[in-house]
Order: C-alpha cells, then sequence, then structure tokens
C-alpha cells in the first residue's frame, strides 16, 4: 500500500495529476489532496476521479496510469 495524492490545480491540459508519496514532482501541501493508501495508481486514480473528474498519474511515479 502506498499514499497517494492529487494536485488540487489542474495541468495546462486539464487533468489533475495522482502521485504517490515520495514523489519528486508531489505538489506543496497546500496543492494537493490526499486521496488515501491504495495498492497501486488504478485505485488512486478512481479515487480522483470522483473528485475533479479528469485525473491522469504521475510520469515518474504513477507511470501505469499515465495518459501518454
Amino acid at each position: 500500500m502506498a499514499r497517494y495524492y492529487v494536485n488540487k490545480r489542474a495541468q495546462a491540459t486539464g487533468e489533475h495529476e495522482v502521485h504517490r508519496d515520495g514523489c519528486s514532482y508531489l505538489p506543496a501541501p497546500e496543492n494537493r489532496v490526499y486521496l488515501g493508501d491504495f495498492p497501486d495508481c488504478h485505485h488512486a486514480i478512481e479515487k480522483a476521479r470522483s473528485m475533479f473528474g479528469k485525473s491522469d498519474g504521475c510520469y515518474h511515479c504513477s507511470y501505469a496510469c499515465h495518459a501518454a
């Protein structure tokens, strides 16, 4: 299990990026929302999409959920 967060600020393309705890691209605490502890990024993305709609995994820490 890993802790996952979603960026409150959307990227230029409109997605809110999901990060795993410890990612070097993890947003500052005031710019992120804790999603929970999940076994993989797929579960974290589902939670993020329930909050923000359009969400995507970080290229660096959640590549399996990153939309190219």
